[in-house]
């Protein structure tokens, strides 16, 4: 646990102590991500703050695996009689509650414990946020500064409850894309996620209501990699404080209607050298977090963007595109990673991508090039870890860089059209999960994301979902083959 040594830390610490004081924080939130992106972890009083920080805070080893049983019953990759592992607080992640000031959360990285017999006080693998600080900082060593910038889409509905068995919940807005008067009728929802937002360190850029009931999507600024995928965390959590506090829903579901579009979770991503980090201050006295949450890197060069013009990007920006091109089976396992993710592909033609191909603002292709100083990966939803998917997505890039891969011309026809027409064949991803799941476990350079017993967690507990699915009779079956014959 080499990092509770470093300088800085000691003097963060140092620095919580006197925010716990100031704002009168009585209870601090440990929290780690689970595998599946879920967020864990236990209450502690703040007046141990120093010794938690020091020494982190016990937690069982198989919680990163939602403490899960299988078909058979059987706890996923774990047993009873397991030892824990070690949660350490970041303390620049440190943050005061909005909604009750009363409590501050912070990440934590894990590690097995001081006493285990293999690995005493080493990194635990199976923690997909400490194992993207770490990837992304060999990825900046070995690239000589060059970094990760991703700004999220984070698609979701706010569901009412019916009380009707047949339909039991219902959109709180209607299905009507960018319209001013259904998102004034969401006014009481988006307003308090923004506020909280701002509060938690999330700059909120824009927000709209989307074409299908209920619809929204809330954007906050882009950043470095680790930073936005904790905030896409932190925004979760503050819709389901949102919706709690109204009664609702906050759906982060890939595909709960059909005929209508889904929840994406596009990663817009860019690449650069340098910058500087710098606060963002909305009015004084509103941020109680620590300065760190608030900070965000600006400046620097692009290296993605071709500044002669044009949207075709840089030759190292042409690189990190073959890399992920070349992984983007793989990397559609992580970012679509329930059965109901696939369902988002099938309805063919609502904004969801099928190609396995970039494109200059193609939406059919799974890589876009969205704007020319960056490219958007769309085969990834709502339900994404995104912690995980972005270390995958750190070692394509890696690889597309180091070996020079080149990703071919742009894609310019509608790959919905082509598969339609069934004139000729085109690359697709996976369109299920079992055939992503295949894809990522053949992909031996993706799966260096998943390192120690990661991979097999993650493959238990998809496969399980997908035994689950295939056991599964729907309506539709009934519907379908009740009365088929004679």
């Amino acid at each position: 646990m080499r990092e509770i040594a470093d300088p800085l830390r000691q003097e963060r610490v140092a620095r919580v102590r006197e925010k716990i004081d100031q704002l009168g924080i009585e209870y601090i939130y440990y929290q780690y991500v689970t595998i599946t992106g879920r967020v864990l972890g236990k209450s502690v009083p703040a007046r141990h703050w120093e010794q938690n920080a020091h020494k982190g805070i016990q937690t069982w080893i198989g919680g990163v695996a939602n403490l899960t049983v299988d078909i058979r019953g059987n706890m996923i990759g774990f047993s009873a009689n397991d030892g824990e592992c070690l949660a350490l607080p970041d303390p620049e992640t440190f943050c005061q509650l909005p909604w009750e000031k009363k409590i501050a959360r912070v990440f934590c990285t894990l590690f097995y414990s001081l006493e285990d017999e293999n690995k005493p006080g080493a990194y635990y693998e199976c923690d997909t946020r400490g194992n993207l600080k770490r990837f992304d900082r060999q990825f900046r060593e070995k690239h000589n500064g060059l970094h990760l910038r991703v700004g999220t889409e984070p698609e979701m509905l706010w569901l009412r409850p019916t009380g009707d068995v047949k339909r039991p919940y219902e959109g709180i807005t209607k299905a009507s894309a960018y319209h001013i008067d259904q998102f004034e009728t969401a006014r009481h929802v988006w307003m308090k996620v923004y506020e909280y937002g701002q509060a938690m360190g999330l700059d909120m850029i824009q927000g709209d209501v989307e074409d299908a009931p209920g619809l929204l999507e809330l954007n906050f600024a882009f950043d470095d990699v680790l930073a936005t995928c904790d905030r896409l965390t932190t925004y979760r959590q503050i819709c389901a404080e949102v919706a709690r506090q109204n009664g609702l829903v906050a759906c982060f579901m890939a595909k709960p209607m059909m005929g209508v579009p889904a929840n994406g979770c596009h990663h817009n991503c860019s690449i650069w050298y340098g910058g500087e980090q710098k606060v963002v201050r909305l009015a004084e006295g509103t941020l109680p977090g620590m300065d760190e949450v608030f900070s965000y890197n600006k400046g620097g060069e692009n290296a993605f963007e071709n500044t002669e013009g044009g949207w075709i990007p840089t030759e190292l920006g042409r690189h990190a595109l073959g890399g992920a091109l070349k992984h983007i089976g793989a990397l559609t396992a992580l970012g679509a990673t329930t059965v109901n993710s696939y369902r988002r592909f099938a309805d063919i033609g609502l904004w969801a991508p099928v190609g396995a191909n970039w494109g200059l603002q193609n939406r059919s292709c799974s890589i876009r090039i969205s704007a020319p100083d960056r490219f958007e990966f769309r085969a990834v939803d709502a339900m994404v870890n995104q912690h995980l998917f972005c270390s995958a997505l750190l070692k394509a890039l890696d690889d597309g860089i180091s070996n020079q891969i080149d990703p071919g011309p742009p894609e310019k026809r509608n790959v919905v059209d082509v598969l339609n027409a069934g004139v000729e064949d085109i690359a697709t991803i996976p369109l299920n999960l079992h055939e992503a799941l295949e894809a990522l476990k053949a992909d031996d350079f993706i799966l260096e994301a998943m390192p120690g017993r990661l991979h097999e967690l993650y493959d238990k507990l998809k496969r399980d979902e997908w035994q689950r699915f295939m056991k599964e009779i729907s309506g539709w079956d009934i519907e379908r083959y009740m009365d088929y014959f004679p």
